[in-house]
């Protein structure tokens, strides 16, 4: 009977290596197949458009390389920003960006040239708000990058401007990074002489406001 007993318990003892070893192969795998759902879907306009700073310079080229640092098997990065671009135009490209590209996480990172034309904030937020309102139907966790006007557009309008994005996120349950460019605008040596645009020197700052929002949603 004692050898039986030893016989059960070695089984027993191989069994739960087996189980131990089960588990912790999954445990490694998981990681990268929860990276695998799909893209990060970035829609935004001059700001990640790479505007007049050389190819693969931007803060989205940027982020793509840190993701495939830190994230072995992580998402591919897909950047739909156009130069000059609108909450408007943005809208009515989204809904084919989100069928052919099927994005995990929509980032974003509309206004400028809305308030540049003249758009109110309420224009702007109905705009955002469907956009937020596709990303989340198709199944993309969504973030908006807020942004900021030139003072000379006034303390209200500005302040009704930072308030259409938190409040927005607040009562869509988006991520938010409330000021895109933190720590970039006015900054001598970041921003182009239009003084609307970063500098290829400006990126990775932009890159350091934006990932500790991103990252979660990866």
């Amino acid at each position: 009977m004692r050898v039986g007993r030893e016989g059960n318990s070695g089984r027993t003892a191989g069994l739960a290596r087996w189980l131990a070893g089960i588990v912790l192969a999954a445990s490694l795998l998981l990681p990268a197949l929860a990276c695998a759902k799909g893209p990060v879907l970035v829609v935004g306009d001059s700001l990640s458009a790479e505007h007049n700073i050389p190819a693969g310079s931007g803060w989205v080229s940027l982020m793509q390389r840190k993701i495939a640092r830190e994230l072995p098997g992580g998402p591919a990065v897909v950047n739909a920003s156009i130069s000059g671009e609108t909450s408007a135009g943005a809208l009515t490209r989204l809904p084919g960006l989100l069928q052919k590209h099927r994005p995990a996480v929509l980032v974003i990172e509309l206004g400028g040239n809305d308030a540049l034309r003249g758009l109110t904030p309420a224009q702007l937020r109905a705009n955002l708000e469907k956009m937020v309102v596709l990303g989340r139907q198709s199944g993309a966790r969504v973030l908006l990058l807020g942004i900021d006007v030139p003072p000379n557009y006034g303390p209200a309008y500005r302040e009704r401007l930072r308030r259409t994005y938190a409040e927005l996120a607040q009562a869509q349950d988006a991520a938010l990074v409330p000021f895109f460019l933190e720590g970039v605008a006015l900054q001598p040596g970041l921003m182009q002489v239009d003084g609307l645009h970063p500098t290829a020197a400006a990126q990775a700052r932009l890159l350091d406001n934006v990932w500790p929002a991103l990252k979660p949603l990866l």
